[in-house]
């Protein structure tokens, strides 16, 4: 996926107030959205249901935290992170995300993901390390980006938190 230039592309903030729910099956299919979710996206419901929860991935996202969030799903933990999402009319937003996994008589069949807004306290420290990581995505080979961008990540945390969830929620 190209990088795009952020400052170039309108910038989406959510109110306080705003919840922005979806659940997805175990390979990020969505199986449910709220209507804030529809609001803020730009997309109907109907172009949500049954598509790949990339359909809102953004491109200044590192992919470094993607693959950390996956890593969290395949030991069925739960993850708290900040995304940035594209919405229909390619503006984006940024977002606290808390995604637990989700069981039916046992089985994991999804994951339950809840989005509310961020400080901008917090953007001051998360959007410097995301382009950071990302300039390391762009100019690595594609079997070394994600590795170097996680190191950069870890580098980053590790001097004063142990794990990537506290940091986020230090912030």
């Amino acid at each position: 996926m190209p990088h795009f230039n952020p400052s170039k592309i309108e910038e989406v903030s959510l109110s306080e107030d705003a919840l922005i729910v979806s659940k997805t099956d175990t390979k990020g299919c969505i199986k449910y959205v709220n209507q804030q979710f529809c609001e803020l996206s730009g997309y109907t419901e109907n172009e949500l249901i049954g598509k790949s929860h990339n359909i809102v991935r953004s491109n200044i996202m590192p992919r470094a935290i993607y693959d950390l969030m996956w890593e969290h799903f395949k030991k069925e933990e739960e993850f708290f992170g900040y995304i940035v999402n594209r919405n229909k009319n390619d503006t984006y937003y940024w977002a606290l995300i808390n995604v637990t996994p989700c069981y039916n008589n046992g089985q994991l069949v999804g994951y339950f993901a809840a989005r509310r807004a961020v400080s901008p306290q917090s953007l001051e420290v998360i959007k410097p390390l995301y382009e950071s990581m990302l300039k390391i995505e762009e100019s690595a080979s594609e079997e070394q980006s994600v590795p170097m961008s996680s190191a950069l990540l870890w580098r980053t945390i590790t001097k004063e938190y142990q794990t990537y969830a506290e940091f986020v929620l230090s912030l």
